[in-house]
């Protein structure tokens, strides 16, 4: 089962500041934890949304919009994403996260699993991805 740990941003994150050395640090050890227990997949810090961008579909056009990106509540900072067996141990890992913006900080991490294409029913397309 696989789960990403989702980084909430702040205005701090959207206006680039980099972390600190010492949570550098933390999350450093955290990740090198999680690589040794062979459950790290990948885990990073996004760029501000002002280097990024947004593609609204509407029908059939697709148009592009520049960041930034007003509700910093809705955005996100970072990520890491594990392999693990069950939900409790993804919960486990969850409640070992850093405090993402420094200790002593109000914050807040979101996990949520991911898909399987075991999830979906069998079907042609699933098995064009299986083939992936």
């Amino acid at each position: 089962m696989r789960f990403m740990i989702i980084v909430k941003a702040t205005a701090a994150t959207e206006a680039g500041v980099m972390p600190e050395a010492a949570l550098l640090a933390e999350m450093a050890a955290y990740h090198q934890e999680l690589a040794r227990a062979g459950v790290l997949l990948d885990g990073n810090g996004l760029k501000p949304s002002s280097q990024g961008w947004r593609i609204r579909y509407e029908g059939p056009r697709r148009s592009v919009i520049d960041g930034p990106f007003a509700e910093t509540k809705e955005l996100i900072a970072g990520y890491t994403l594990i392999q693990v067996r069950s939900r409790e141990e993804a919960l486990e890992w969850a409640r070992r996260f850093p405090a993402p913006h420094g200790e002593g900080v109000a914050a807040e991490i979101e996990v949520r699993p991911l898909f399987e294409l075991d999830d979906f029913p069998p079907s042609p397309a699933i098995d064009a991805l299986r083939a992936l």
